[in-house]
């Protein structure tokens, strides 16, 4: 037999409903990271179509040319860097020092010194959610891909890299019995 309790007595109740506080304790801590990581793993996704495979690397942000892609020894490996924004203002700014250092030197002695506004500090981080330093994944490809023919192409953040099945390979074929 079940017992049933119930309580009467308003100041006993819990003052918020049981779901609220479930989800409150229960909610993943957000950690507020003073500075970013060095490295990470982008996400990724691999398709199969008729033709082939196709690769999908999310790298929002990067340009082509912070991306390399290689073929050694059965694995492809993608690889790169994602700037971290506060590092590369600081950067400019020791650049613009150093420049601005060497304009005084060649300056002459009887000409008056110029004042140049300093460059704009760094960026600081109060909430970091997005991945930046450099990254590398590494997929095995089987033998069935021709990787003469592996393409790749950078649209909207998304590598697409289309891994082309080798029709010379066979891969399955059935051997009837005379």
């Amino acid at each position: 037999m079940a017992t049933l309790l119930y309580n009467t007595r308003p100041s006993l109740r819990p003052s918020r409903a049981l779901s609220a506080m479930l989800a409150d304790m229960l909610q993943a801590p957000q950690t507020n990271a003073a500075q970013p990581a060095p490295a990470f793993t982008p996400a990724a996704d691999i398709l199969e179509t008729a033709e082939g495979f196709e690769l999908h690397l999310a790298l929002p942000g990067l340009k082509k040319d912070a991306i390399n892609i290689e073929f050694h020894d059965g694995q492809l490996v993608i690889s790169g860097e994602r700037a971290n924004p506060a590092a590369a203002a600081k950067e400019a700014a020791a650049t613009a020092t150093e420049a601005n250092a060497g304009d005084e030197a060649k300056a002459d002695e009887n000409k008056p010194a110029v004042v140049t506004p300093e460059a704009p500090a760094a960026p600081k981080f109060r909430r970091l959610e997005t991945n930046y330093g450099t990254f590398s994944r590494s997929f095995r490809l089987p033998d069935t891909v021709n990787v003469k023919a592996i393409g790749a192409e950078l649209t909207d953040g998304i590598l697409r890299v289309t891994l082309p099945f080798d029709t010379d390979k066979v891969t399955k074929q059935h051997i009837e019995i005379r």
